[in-house]
């Protein structure tokens, strides 16, 4: 069988349909001050698709006039959208829960130095990648310096109390170095917890570990290596059913840039656009979108390999 075949999924978990739309996701665009060896979107400091204020007032309109409380901002590294601050506020002023996925680094950017203390004083959850705890670890997937940044960031957000009981969640993102499913949560969440505070005193509200798409970057990364078909081969023989109801597609839209809608992020790097319903944000019906048939693909089976994976960390589900 063609591990690279576009049925591959659908013939393991059958077709896979939407339950409800509980959070939306928005990418702010492709700009990141970063260039991640594993990055699914290819994001890059020379990218310059940007959500612009007129995509953010759709967003914001379709918003009003749903039961949905909960946005994710992801990029690139979000915090470069010029918007982003204004963006952020009007969310909160609405009432919704707004979580940022960072990269951290971004906070070092030139201006943005007292970004850590708006978004606390916007009570805005954050989920950061930290791919280790490790610097060298962190320099082979990320580049120089960037573990040093994270780390006096990481160090900013618990001085302003990220971390902390009563504060915004602080999350830390892991993902493998290598082609290989990543370990167990709860175990490489002590892991972490240890080394990062008894090497520097960090604290954060609990670990994701998600599981490398093969999308991107990383796509290109494992043929360059000879390890694509072994990779997907692992994926595939991972696949695990118990992980289907908890798949993140199933509750959650990803809005790109320019207003186009995707089952998810990894949907929208491929540009496999919603299927079923509509296609803009400015056409959004939730109605219409919560029950559609997800536009599924080989790379799904990295979100149904082992204990699962989803933007919010394992799916808990037992391996079999």
């Amino acid at each position: 069988m063609d591990f690279y075949d576009a049925d591959i999924f659908e013939s393991l978990a059958g077709p896979i349909h939407g339950f409800d739309v509980e959070s939306i996701q928005l990418n702010l665009g492709r700009l990141c001050n970063l260039s991640c060896h594993h990055c699914h979107l290819e994001a890059s400091p020379k990218r310059i698709e940007i959500m612009g204020r007129s995509v953010m007032q759709e967003v914001l309109r379709v918003l009003e006039k749903s039961d949905i409380t909960r946005v994710e901002l992801t990029g690139g590294a979000p915090e470069l959208n010029p918007y982003f601050c204004e963006f952020v506020t009007e969310l909160r002023e609405l009432g919704y829960i707004v979580k940022v996925r960072t990269n951290l680094t971004a906070m070092h950017e030139p201006g943005l130095e007292n970004l850590p203390s708006f978004l606390r004083e916007k009570e805005i959850g954050l989920a950061a990648s930290l791919p280790c705890y490790l610097e060298k670890n962190v320099s082979k997937q990320r580049g120089n310096d960037v573990f040093d940044k994270s780390i006096q960031v990481l160090k900013v957000l618990n001085s302003l109390g990220y971390g902390s009981d009563g504060a915004p969640e602080l999350e830390l993102v892991y993902n493998p170095g290598e082609a290989v499913l990543p370990g167990n949560q709860a175990d490489l969440e002590i892991i972490y917890r240890n080394e990062l505070f008894q090497r520097y005193g960090i604290v954060f509200t609990r670990l994701l570990v998600l599981t490398n798409i093969p999308v991107g970057r990383f796509a290109r990364l494992l043929k360059c290596q000879g390890m694509a078909r072994d990779y997907m081969d692992l994926l595939r023989f991972s696949f695990n059913m118990r992980t289907l109801d908890r798949l993140m597609c199933r509750r959650q839209l990803s809005v790109d840039w320019d207003g186009t809608l995707y089952d998810c992020d990894f949907n929208l790097a491929l540009g496999k656009v919603i299927g079923g319903g509509p296609t803009h944000i400015s056409s959004f019906s939730k109605s219409d979108l919560a029950r559609r048939k997800i536009q599924t693909a080989a790379h799904c089976l990295g979100c149904t390999a082992g204990a699962g994976s989803s933007c919010g960390g394992a799916l808990k589900a037992d391996v079999s």
